[in-house]
Order: structure tokens, then C-alpha cells, then sequence
């Protein structure tokens, strides 16, 4: 079962859940951030981060709330300026009057490639508590295996930014390479990684990280089976996803489609999977950028038809709630 929560958003891209059940969700071309009630979808603005270079597919992008929010308040974000893509954090203190709800800003991260498409963009804590990101190389295919380059990568840093206890490179904030464009990271029952990546022309993958591995771009895309490179588990036609954010729920992963107009159900045992991607959703509400587990169980998606590439309709761009069985 499938219903709308709250309509008219402005090219949502970051969707958090905080402690309670609402969420936070950021608008990629304005700089702003809302909270939405879970229950009613009332929106309110709880303020802007400065600096936001909103151009191509760059922006106010994705959204993380701290392992001890409960202590420390902190909401980061991943986000376009006009130099680079970087990570900063702020207190968020709903106490104080809508719009002016968030701290200054602290730049915890920076120097992350930007260009006008592939700027990757989404931001999760992991099990560990430490900060992760995926990146994109910018169109500029060389940087996925530059390790001098943080573009088209997955990166993990402690929450204030500096590499993390047990990276392949105790110096490097840099978990894996190969790359093109990074937008969705979850978890597994296991503490598992996963993340899923655009593909060019020919496939779109969901894989299973390991720390140090070479996902293969722009040497192989899609499962090529050449030594040195990990293939992905799972494979698409652009057409049919060309995905963007991911959540695991019910022993499944969960994968929503930009250009594909659907989610994708990947069900796994272990990090194999165990039956073939079943799609919901197909072409119903239109481009789906990012999937959120609900405390109940349940899927929190929001749609992306005002990004420029979609075609909108007067309710759009929304969120959704899903069931999930």
C-alpha cells in the first residue's frame, strides 16, 4: 500500500529520519531544508545552508543526522559550492523559530570534485558510527581511479571528518574506488554495506562493499569479470533504473529509479541475491530519488520530477509512504 505524505517539494534530494519519526528533507536547487511531520506532513522550514551552488545536477544533496543526535544535535550535509562538493554540520534546535532552526554552519569535509552532472552526493552513518559518502567523478572518468582524487568514490571519515580507525589507508579517508556515480548507501542485517552506482549506457549496478576494492569504472561497467575489479551482484539497463538512493528492509534491498520510474526489490541471503529484482511502482509517480527505511518497518520515498529531467505534475515533487510486507 502506497500513500502520499506531503506534495509540492522543490527537487527534494536528502531524505533523514530523525529520533521520533519525522523527517528531514533537503531541496537541492533552493539550499533549504524542512522537517515533515510522519503524521500529518506538515512541512516547515528549518533553515538554508550557506554557499549552495545550485547548477546541473549539483547542490543541496544529501542529508545525514549523528549516531548521537540524542547528545550532540548534529545534522550534515553534503552539498555544491562553487569550487568543490563538501560536508559540513549544524545544530539543529527545533526550540527556535521555523526557518532560523539550524546552527552555522562547519565545514568537516572538502575538496570533493564538483561538476555539472555525476557529483554523487548521498551521506549515511554506518553501524560503526562513522560518516560515509559516495562521490561521482564529475564526466571526468580518470578520477574514479586517481587515488589522489576523492571523486568517484566511497568515503569514510569520523564525524568530524578526518579518516576513520581501520580505512584501507590509515591516512586516507578514501573505502573504495572505481566509481562513477555514487547516490545510495545502506546496510544489511550483517553491517553490510551497499551502494548503488549510475551506470553509462550499458548497466547500472548494485554491489556489495569491501574496504580497498576496485569497483572497475571506467574500466568495466557492469559484471565484465576482469581480475582486479569487483562485479556487481545485481545489473540494469539505464532505462530501467538508473538508480539513486537504496534502504534495506525485510531482507531486501530496496532501490529507487531516476529515469527508470520505479523501485527496485533486490532479495538477499548474505550478500547474494536470492530471487530476481521484482519492480513496484513502475511509472506511477515518476522519477524516485531516495528510499528510507521507517522505524516500522515500512519505506519512506520521495519522488524527483522537478530536477530538471522529469516532467511534473501540480502535486509534485512528494513523499511517499510504503508498506512493506
Amino acid at each position: 500500500m502506497v500513500r502520499t505524505l506531503t506534495t509540492k517539494l522543490d527537487s527534494p534530494w536528502g531524505l533523514a529520519p530523525l529520533p521520533g519519526g519525522d523527517l528531514l528533507v533537503s531541496s537541492r536547487d533552493t539550499g533549504k531544508i524542512f522537517t515533515v511531520s510522519a503524521d500529518t506532513g506538515k512541512k516547515t522550514e528549518v533553515g538554508s545552508v550557506p554557499g549552495v551552488s545550485a547548477a546541473g545536477e549539483g547542490g543541496l544533496l544529501g542529508l545525514a543526522v549523528s549516531s548521537d543526535f540524542g547528545a550532540d544535535h548534529m545534522v550534515y550535509a553534503y552539498f555544491t559550492t562553487d569550487s568543490d562538493n563538501r560536508i559540513v554540520r549544524m545544530v539543529y534546535d527545533d526550540k527556535r523559530p521555523a526557518g532560523d532552526q539550524l546552527g552555522a554552519p562547519d565545514t568537516i569535509f572538502k575538496g570533493i570534485p564538483k561538476g555539472a552532472i555525476h557529483n554523487g552526493g548521498r551521506i549515511a552513518f554506518g553501524p560503526d558510527k562513522m560518516l560515509y559518502a559516495g562521490t561521482g567523478e564529475t564526466g571526468d572518468r580518470g578520477l574514479a581511479q586517481d587515488m589522489d582524487s576523492f571523486g568517484g568514490k566511497i568515503l569514510r571519515m569520523t564525524p568530524d571528518g578526518e579518516p576513520a580507525p581501520r580505512n584501507p589507508d590509515a591516512q586516507s579517508v578514501v573505502y573504495s574506488w572505481g566509481h562513477r556515480n555514487v547516490q545510495g548507501l545502506a546496510w544489511d542485517a550483517d553491517k553490510r554495506l551497499w551502494a548503488s552506482e549510475f551506470g553509462q549506457d550499458t548497466w547500472d549496478e548494485l554491489n556489495p562493499i569491501e574496504p580497498g576494492k576496485n569497483y572497475g569504472w571506467p574500466e568495466v561497467e557492469g559484471q565484465g569479470g576482469k581480475k582486479g575489479f569487483v562485479d556487481p551482484i545485481e545489473q540494469w539497463k539505464p532505462e530501467d533504473a538508473s538508480p539513486s538512493g537504496i534502504a534495506f528492509v525485510k531482507g531486501s534491498i530496496w532501490m529507487a529509479g531516476l529515469r527508470g520510474e520505479r523501485l527496485w526489490r533486490i532479495p538477499l541471503k548474505g550478500d547474494k541475491p536470492v530471487a530476481k529484482p521484482q519492480s513496484f511502482l513502475d511509472g506511477k509517480y515518476g522519477r524516485l530519488r531516495s528510499v528510507v527505511a521507517a522505524d516500522d518497518g515500512g519505506l519512506w520515498l520521495t519522488t524527483s520530477n522537478t530536477d530538471g529531467r522529469g516532467k511534473p505534475g501540480k502535486q509534485d515533487d512528494r513523499i511517499l509512504r510504503l508498506e512493506v510486507r
